[in-house]
């Protein structure tokens, strides 16, 4: 017959054991580590100067380093369906990303980051007035002066670029003194370096010191051409760091420096 004592030392030891699995269940579950991983990224042109700051910035957080690829969302995205090897893309087109989602690549149909603006630059020299209407354009240029935008076929930049102007009724008067760059951080270089007297580019560009130190500019009206709206998504395979790396993106101190690069 089972003593009293035997009774109540087993009951005592069950609510240690049924104590000690509560404990347990309340602490919180260890995320695997990330420290030290790297993510593969591609990202469109005029994010050169605030996503290599965030990159930075997320590594001194996180210890995870990101490796940044720049182009042109087009050709980007190209290249990805092809199987170019990314964990995470940050599109300044968001239907570019629809388009990857609708093909397997990404994961789901991302979320938008950041409105791109388009501006008008000049050489910080030139003795034009740069007007948000782009009023003047033309007469700015003189008489062999050459307009730098992104190629329209595959730079989401260049093709506001072109409604911009063809909104201004300038697109056919200037076709023979437009300047294409691959991309619009090159159609940027164009005109800081002087082989284009003016540009239609990424404030987001003409706002770094880098550019601004050889350039002027003013944010274009946003009623001459379609909105840019920049999304980002995930490949369907992209590891914890990759997730990682992406919800920082999303919070308020990032959406503060996309803001403070001249993305809205």
């Amino acid at each position: 017959m089972q003593s009293t004592h035997d009774f109540m030392l087993r009951r005592r030891t069950g609510l240690t054991v049924l104590s000690a699995l509560a404990a347990s269940a309340a602490l919180p579950v260890q995320a695997e580590s990330t420290a030290g991983a790297t993510v593969r990224v591609a990202a469109a042109s005029d994010l050169q100067f605030a996503l290599t700051a965030l990159a930075a910035q997320f590594e001194r957080e996180t210890g995870i380093r990101s490796v940044l690829t720049f182009g042109s969302s087009g050709n980007l995205t190209r290249q990805l369906e092809q199987g170019l090897p990314m964990d995470l893309f940050l599109s300044a087109d968001e239907s570019l990303i629809h388009r990857l989602h609708q093909g397997g690549w990404a994961r789901d149909a991302g979320v938008v980051y950041a409105r791109g603006r388009l501006a008008w630059v000049v050489q910080r020299a030139s003795a034009s007035m740069p007007s948000a209407q782009l009023a003047g354009l033309e007469v700015s240029l003189g008489a062999s002066g050459k307009l730098a935008i992104a190629n329209p076929d595959h730079a989401p930049y260049g093709r506001a670029a072109r409604a911009a102007l063809q909104t201004a009724g300038l697109w056919q008067p200037l076709q023979s003194r437009l300047v294409l760059g691959e991309n619009v951080s090159q159609a940027t270089q164009f005109v800081s370096t002087g082989s284009a007297q003016a540009g239609l580019v990424a404030l987001s560009l003409a706002v770094s010191p880098a550019v601004a130190a050889s350039t002027r500019h003013i944010a274009v009206n946003e009623a001459l051409h379609p909105p840019i709206i920049q999304r980002m998504a995930l490949h369907r395979a992209a590891p914890a760091s990759a997730q990682q790396l992406y919800a920082f993106l999303q919070t308020s101190a990032a959406k503060k420096v996309f803001a403070g690069h001249g993305l809205g």
